[in-house]
């Protein structure tokens, strides 16, 4: 018995369809592609998390590799990443500068108060509009920056000590954490 056009047709459409999900979920979303690697940053100056009177901005940490460190108190995996961001942090090797994105400011400082402060600033984007520049899709997300002013690395979720081993140090130059 032959079956009609119009049935094989959605249930080849299906089976392709579902053999996209299928290489989809077998991603890892830390490897989602930015058009910003090897491009100049996105050049921002935005209040200070702490202090709406003070600017903090990518201009602060020129001439030196860094870390942008995309989060938020709503963000789960921001709190999941947290704890190594502290490590990196202490290592010394790279300073860190948080973009507070689309959260309220009360909270954001409570959640450094409690759970430490990795950030040597935070900048504040309480609308996403920075975010927008760097394209980023969600938090947590983390950029590697070159002491050029060039993106080298864009870390999508939760970023953690293996990750930071394997994906970011081999990135800088000797002296910084680096081969």
């Amino acid at each position: 018995m032959k079956l009609p056009l119009r049935f094989l047709a959605p249930a080849l459409a299906f089976a392709v369809l579902v053999g996209f999900f299928i290489a989809g979920l077998k991603r890892d979303p830390g490897e989602i592609p930015s058009p910003l690697i090897d491009k100049p940053v996105p050049a921002f100056s935005l209040e200070s998390l702490g202090d709406p009177a003070w600017r903090v901005g990518s201009a602060d940490l020129a001439g030196r590799p860094w870390l942008l460190n995309v989060w938020a108190t709503w963000c789960a995996g921001c709190r999941q990443e947290h704890d190594a961001l502290m490590s990196i942090a202490r290592e010394g090797r790279v300073p860190i500068m948080g973009l507070n994105w689309r959260d309220d400011r009360t909270l954001a400082l409570r959640w450094l108060a409690q759970l430490g402060n990795p950030y040597v600033s935070v900048a504040f984007d309480p609308e996403g509009r920075v975010a927008i520049d760097w394209g980023v899709y969600g938090a947590p997300e983390t950029f590697l920056i070159d002491a050029t002013g060039r993106v080298v690395k864009k870390h999508i979720g939760p970023i953690n000590l293996d990750v930071w081993q394997r994906e970011f140090l081999p990135l800088l130059p000797a002296g910084e954490g680096g081969p």
